[in-house]
């Protein structure tokens, strides 16, 4: 009997240059390849109509063509994915009893509850007589690969992204050669098939109508859109009326595109002095940065990084939070930011910073509530650098903003959106608002407000706090802890 394992796919739907499989095809004769949409997360879900399950959805299909197409090429008659849809560790168990595989490979996964998940996993196989390996895929470095002189993790990010570059070298940044030996691709049993949409619960959404092309060549798209671009980076990706960001986010959320290929394409022109590249390559540093917090302070799912600012007293308000998660506050650019959400489950990095402070530091509300929000509508949601982001502007993580530099969403509307053309895209009530007015219209005299026909509190609302004397409070909120912050 040929020796046979199981590549158990997750959060790496790709083919190319992938960890788990190219170990899988180098050590065993015959590789299955199977993906589980997991009912216990599927179950959880608060909407039958994600974008997220139609876009891993279209990417498994995708996947499953790209390994017909991977053994073809290699001349092997097999290939393609099995695909299941269950509770993840039963489900994987009894698949790689039913194949009579030695050892199911997986790539790591570094969030609390995956973590979990894997260990019951490696139990329940163990018992089955079935061996699991699992594999770095996800990130660049890992948490244990970047520590201090003195072994411990960083919570300060400037010095670790030096000790991070100085680790980046290039067998960091080798692909995995999978194509060597993918005529060890099995083709799955006979009779199976992928599960529509419909099979698994869900309805289709307008995912189809944003520019969001799923799976490894929808990622390859977007790179290649985005890489004469890089060197504007620096400048550009502030500006959320223009193509300055990559929009790869959601492929590096659910690996339809290699970190290393990204890492190697920012790095050598960073290598040549491209500040944009530096930049973006800073970006990728950010994200194993977060990985690693949270596989060292797993208690940031729910509690401050810093402790002691569990402590702040945030506001009940509900009309004020209701505001908020339907684009009502009164500040164009955070109403702008929201509804871009709202429709299109994406939102410009710049925005989340601005929508973030808004939250916590205008209407004064916990940012968990806020973080919660966006891990219900982002495409992209990935619990580390969510849980990073929000924390940073909070102002209760590691390495966050001080507590007393407060976005003012006036201003940076001015600053990042000044000819709104953004905001008006999604506030097209706000069309005939000249634009020394646009960025905050309750400044607008009557006969202003007349001459382009737009109604306060009607039309667009009224600002449901005063910036000013919102972040008076926000400082008083804060002054009490900061001692007991730095201690």
């Amino acid at each position: 009997m040929p020796r046979t394992a199981l590549v158990w796919m997750r959060r790496d739907l790709r083919c190319d240059d992938h960890a788990a499989l190219y170990h899988a095809l180098r050590r065993f004769e015959r590789v299955y390849c199977a993906f589980v949409f997991d009912t216990d997360i599927l179950d959880a879900l608060p909407r039958r109509s994600d974008r997220r399950v139609e876009f891993i959805h279209a990417s498994v299909a995708a996947l499953d063509e790209e390994l017909r197409q991977l053994a073809a090429r290699s001349g092997a008659p097999g290939g393609g994915l099995i695909v299941r849809h269950g509770p993840a560790v039963p489900t994987i168990v009894q698949l790689a009893r039913s194949l009579g595989v030695q050892e199911v490979l997986t790539n790591r996964d570094y969030e609390p509850e995956a973590i979990a998940r894997d260990q019951h996993a490696a139990q329940a196989l163990q018992a089955a007589g079935i061996a699991l390996s699992d594999y770095k895929d996800q990130v660049l470095l890992e948490h244990n690969e970047v520590l201090t002189q003195q072994g411990s993790p960083y919570s300060v990010f400037t010095p670790y992204k030096r000790a991070w570059l100085q680790k980046l070298d290039a067998f960091q940044l080798t692909p995995y050669p999978v194509q060597c030996y993918a005529h060890h691709l099995a083709a799955p049993p006979a009779g199976e098939r992928l599960p529509t949409l419909a099979d698994l619960g869900f309805s289709a959404t307008n995912l189809g109508s944003l520019a969001l092309p799923p799976g490894m060549q929808g990622a390859q798209q977007l790179l290649h859109d985005f890489a004469p671009r890089m060197a504007a980076y620096q400048e550009a990706r502030d500006f959320p009326a223009r193509k300055g960001v990559s929009y790869l986010s959601v492929h590096l959320r659910f690996g339809t595109v290699s970190i290393r290929q990204l890492a190697a394409l920012a790095a050598g022109q960073a290598a040549q002095g491209c500040a944009g590249a530096q930049t973006w390559l800073s970006e990728l540093a950010w994200r194993d940065f977060y990985f690693m917090i949270l596989r060292h302070h797993p208690h940031v799912v729910t509690q401050s990084f810093r402790p002691a600012y569990d402590r702040v007293q945030w506001d009940d308000a509900p009309e004020l939070w209701q505001a908020w998660c339907e684009a009502r506050t009164g500040y164009p650019l955070v109403d702008a930011a929201m509804r871009q959400l709202l429709q299109t489950g994406y939102m410009h990095n710049r925005l989340r910073m601005v929508v973030a402070s808004f939250l916590t530091k205008d209407l004064g509300i916990d940012w968990r509530r806020g973080e919660r929000f966006f891990a219900q509508h982002l495409n992209d949601y990935d619990l580390a650098a969510n849980n990073g982001g929000w924390q940073w502007a909070a102002s209760t993580g590691c390495d966050a903003q001080p507590w007393f530099r407060i976005f003012n969403p006036i201003t940076q509307s001015q600053k990042f959106d000044p000819e709104g053309k953004f905001i008006r895209r999604y506030l097209p009530e706000l069309a005939r608002v000249p634009d020394k007015h646009l960025h905050f219209p309750a400044a607008m005299k009557p006969l202003e407000l007349q001459a382009c026909g737009l109604r306060l509190g009607q039309d667009y609302p009224l600002p449901v706090v005063d910036h000013a004397s919102a972040r008076e409070r926000t400082l008083m909120r804060f002054h009490f802890l900061s001692a007991g912050a730095r201690a």
